[in-house]
């Protein structure tokens, strides 16, 4: 059985219940070949119970097979579900590896069109600019209308490709008291992982393990 050890004092690994998973590898190329079925379901494992999302591949076929991808590469284990705004939208998906991150942001996928809204318990990728969508998601917390039409660097609308279909109480229950502000460290997340997380947003929620159902 592992020992509970002190990450500087913040909160311990029996609260993180992951702390210790080895990092992800970087992945085979032969991956980003890897096609999604048609429909697919997956679990997320959190730090506060479990969701069940739909992935489908006739909403956005290259976010889904980009989607498939991460999970089965195991991409999401132990990511920090690091921006929580209970009323608008929860965002996730850096890696605790820089090297992994290197490599999904060396093959970011080309836009496409949005065929369905930005809905409750729906799912899109993140982006900042034009065919820009690498790892990083969210789940809108409410109808984010204005996320189907918005123009961001010259970007209309951001494409969903999943929903949640069961959990969404374990979802609402996140923490949330860094809302947004979170936000502005990403670029040292990259660089030093999760534990910049931990030293300077202690308490936030995380994925514990991500998996395909079959």
């Amino acid at each position: 059985m592992l020992k509970p050890v002190l990450l500087k004092g913040i909160f311990t690994c029996s609260l993180l219940l992951s702390c210790l998973w080895p990092k992800a590898q970087v992945p085979d190329q032969a991956l980003l070949h890897l096609r999604a079925p048609d429909t697919f379901k997956a679990r997320f494992t959190t730090t506060k119970g479990a969701f069940v999302i739909e992935v489908y591949r006739n909403w956005s076929p290259l976010g889904a097979d980009r989607l498939y991808q991460l999970i089965r590469s195991s991409f999401y284990n132990n990511s920090v579900l690091f921006r929580v705004q209970r009323n608008y939208v929860i965002q996730f998906g850096i890696n605790n590896n820089p090297q992994v991150n290197r490599f999904w942001d060396a093959h970011k996928i080309p836009d496409e069109p949005a065929k369905f809204n930005n809905k409750k318990a729906v799912i899109s990728f993140a982006r900042d600019g034009a065919n820009n969508r690498a790892t990083q998601l969210f789940i809108n917390m409410a109808d984010n209308h204005k996320l189907d039409t918005i123009s961001r660097n010259g970007v209309k609308g951001y494409t969903p490709v999943a929903r949640v279909i069961k959990g969404m109480e374990v979802v609402a229950s996140f923490y949330d008291a860094y809302g947004r502000t979170t936000l502005a460290h990403q670029d040292s997340v990259y660089l030093h992982g999760n534990q910049y997380f931990y030293q300077h947003f202690p308490g936030l929620d995380k994925i514990i393990v991500a998996t395909i159902l079959e």
